[in-house]
């Protein structure tokens, strides 16, 4: 992969992207709140299943299909999976995590170089999700399609175990441990995004949805999700 292509992808993994993403825990904060996790052990068996039940199967899933989409312009496939995320989103707060990570993602692609200005244009009518203006900003990147997953993953996980350090809470050390167990687990993660089809595809995870209804009424909170 080329250098550019590689210092593109990293930056749109990184935690310090402007899009809000640390604000977040993923319902991970309601399922400390309920007594579900209370140690790293805990804490590292939840968000690797969620990663393999959740993640694999909806956002990757869709980000596979839509960098492609992106490149070959394919501008009705990127309205139908933009439309199938806000679709399956399964509580208010969800939806309204991939909204405005979305729009914040697709003001950080407005004041940078790359994404074509008719691209953004399309992505702003489409009331954007957060995976499909990172399938933009990682389209226009040159790099490999499984690299582009690998970079939303990991930065999924980065901001995942913020989140599990502050809400269980666990020291740093736990944090990095937890965090080696997900990237061994991320390539495997994406082997089964790369192979579903739409069909296939799905976004049924009964727990977070439970954990997420609680947690928009829940009594003290650190994160919006």
């Amino acid at each position: 992969m080329p250098d550019a292509s590689l210092l593109q992808l990293m930056w749109l993994a990184s935690p310090a992207l402007p899009i809000g993403g640390f604000s977040y825990s993923e319902c991970f904060e309601a399922a400390v709140d309920t007594g579900l996790v209370a140690t790293e052990a805990d804490a590292s068996l939840w968000l690797r299943d969620q990663l393999q039940l959740s993640l694999a199967r909806a956002d990757l899933a869709v980000l596979a299909q839509a960098v492609p989409a992106w490149q070959n312009d394919d501008h009705e496939r990127i309205a139908a999976l933009n439309g199938w995320v806000l679709q399956t989103r399964e509580s208010s707060e969800l939806r309204a995590q991939a909204e405005q990570m979305g729009r914040s993602l697709l003001e950080w692609l407005r004041n940078h170089t790359t994404a074509r200005s008719a691209q953004i244009d399309i992505l702003a009518a489409l009331q954007p999700t957060y995976p499909l203006a990172f399938a933009l900003a990682a389209s226009s990147t040159g790099a490999p399609l499984r690299d582009c997953l690998l970079s939303y993953a990991f930065g999924w996980a980065e901001n995942m175990v913020q989140a599990a350090i502050k809400s269980v809470p666990l020291g740093q050390s736990a944090g990095q441990r937890i965090l080696s167990a997900l990237s061994a687990d991320i390539p495997v993660a994406i082997d089964h995004a790369l192979a579903l089809a739409d069909d296939a595809r799905q976004a049924f995870s009964p727990m977070l949805a439970i954990l997420s209804a609680r947690h928009e009424i829940q009594y003290s909170r650190l994160f919006r999700s």
